[in-house]
């Protein structure tokens, strides 16, 4: 299948709209790039032209994005790019859409917390969920809480 994927860096242009339709979670939100280049006669970095695409996401994407994003948010996009030409009103219309595959923060531009969704199966009972341990801390506190159980032996020269 030929499709156009692209990855698209920019910034959350408006608030993430999020709706539960009959196939599933869907959001959609503005994505503004916005090219840069050198002016070499000035020295500095100067802004270009600005494309707005609409950013669509669907299922688990849609709610994590909807939950994560702000208007602001320096983001990168992956998806498929969709470009529609439509005649409205007498006048050529057209719009670039992105249905996103993955959606995450830009960390080139600042920092981000991540939290695992908590993604309940059906039918799975919750007490049958096991997190994962944690490999830095030793179970029953921290590293000031360690005491041996034996002595280490000492090295006889």
């Amino acid at each position: 299948m030929n499709e156009t994927i692209i990855c698209a860096v920019g910034n959350v242009a408006t608030q993430p709209v999020y709706r539960e339709l009959a196939s599933g979670p869907s959001a959609r939100f503005r994505l503004a790039v916005t090219s840069r280049y050198l002016d070499r006669e000035k020295n500095t970095w100067m802004d270009g032209h600005t494309n707005f695409f609409t950013v669509w996401a669907n299922r688990q994407l849609a709610t994590n994005a909807a939950a994560s994003l702000s208007v602001g948010d320096p983001v990168i996009v992956q998806g498929r790019l969709k470009v529609r030409t439509d005649v409205r009103e007498g006048q050529s219309w057209t719009s670039a859409d992105l249905d996103a595959v993955a959606i995450g923060h830009d960390l080139a531009r600042g920092t981000s917390a991540f939290r695992r969704a908590n993604k309940q199966e059906p039918g799975t009972a919750a007490a049958s969920t096991q997190s994962e341990p944690n490999w830095e801390t030793p179970p029953g506190g921290s590293e000031a809480d360690l005491s041996p159980q034996e002595p280490e032996p000492v090295a006889v020269t």
